[in-house]
């Protein structure tokens, strides 16, 4: 670019001069601001307007650009406090632009996937689920906003980024209630380079033919028999982990020690299902993987 900005510095520059702007400037306003170029500050506004940072605006023939809202500037690991009250206010009030804008910024500003869904994405599910079971949003708004934090999740898995063929994780919802969990592993599992196989809920396939059916399914992911693959199972009853263990494991004994079964969920101490990981920790399910395909080298 004319004066070497590197995006994140572009992207600053671009705060500072139009964050106070309610009309917006034009390119060549921006590109006489910043001392670039102004085709090339053309070509760069229309990438960050794709990226959801800046939105244009049509005046006769004059286009402006305006900030998207929700572009604050983060300063990670700092700022996830920050983010996270902003993330329940927007989805409490079911404003989506601001929402998806919000997680958007973050990523933009270099914040770490992975971290970001368990400080913010999670306690925002389980903020949800409080307000449910007090009785002070029904059953309907529950559905909304669960769809919302769904839809913020899918932006993760927008990140450009190559997956380890050799990292290979299947992640299932053994309930409706354990879905989005299940998302945020698979959208925090992919921002990590793993290969994930979202399965989402799987209640209404649990019959005595689920094992027949799922063995036909890992044999087809593989098929290349390198690497690992992990199974990754939420679920918010005992019963429901213990008959996706029941019907994992036989298929573990066919390909060895490559596969692994995580379960997880909230189980009484003591319980002991047959797995490789019980645990009631998110972090504790995610993490795990990754520590299984470092020692397999």
């Amino acid at each position: 670019m004319g004066r070497g900005y590197k995006i994140d510095e572009l992207k600053q520059k671009l705060i500072e001069i139009l964050e106070d702007s309610k009309m917006g400037l034009s390119g060549i306003e921006i590109s006489e601001k910043l001392n670039v170029n102004r085709l090339t500050m053309t070509k760069y506004l229309k990438v960050l307007a794709a990226e959801g940072f800046l939105r244009q605006k049509n005046i006769g023939n004059t286009t402006l650009w305006i900030l998207e809202s929700g572009q604050e500037t983060f300063s990670f690991p700092d700022d996830y406090f920050k983010v996270a009250p902003q993330y329940l206010d927007h989805l409490i009030n079911r404003d989506e632009h601001k929402l998806f804008s919000l997680i958007k910024n973050c990523l933009h500003s270099d914040a770490s996937a992975s971290k970001l869904i368990i400080e913010v994405i999670l306690p925002a599910i389980q903020s949800v689920h409080t307000l449910y079971d007090e009785g002070k949003i029904g059953k309907s708004e529950a559905k909304l906003l669960g769809n919302m934090i769904s839809d913020s999740l899918q932006i993760f898995k927008q990140i450009p980024g190559d997956t380890d063929s050799k990292k290979k994780v299947v992640v299932i919802s053994g309930n409706p209630e354990s879905t989005l969990m299940s998302e945020a592993a698979s959208a925090s599992l992919h921002s990590k380079e793993w290969t994930v196989f979202h399965l989402g809920d799987m209640s209404s396939s649990i019959d005595v033919l689920f094992d027949l059916d799922f063995q036909k399914l890992i044999s087809k992911i593989e098929k290349q028999k390198s690497g690992v693959l992990i199974v990754i199972v939420f679920a918010n009853s005992i019963e429901r982990l213990n008959f996706f263990s029941d019907s994992i494991n036989p298929i573990k004994g066919k390909i060895g020690k490559r596969m692994k079964l995580v379960l997880c969920g909230k189980i009484d101490k003591k319980s002991k299902l047959d797995c490789d990981l019980q645990t009631e920790n998110f972090e504790d399910a995610i993490q795990w993987p990754d520590n299984v395909y470092e020692n397999s080298k």
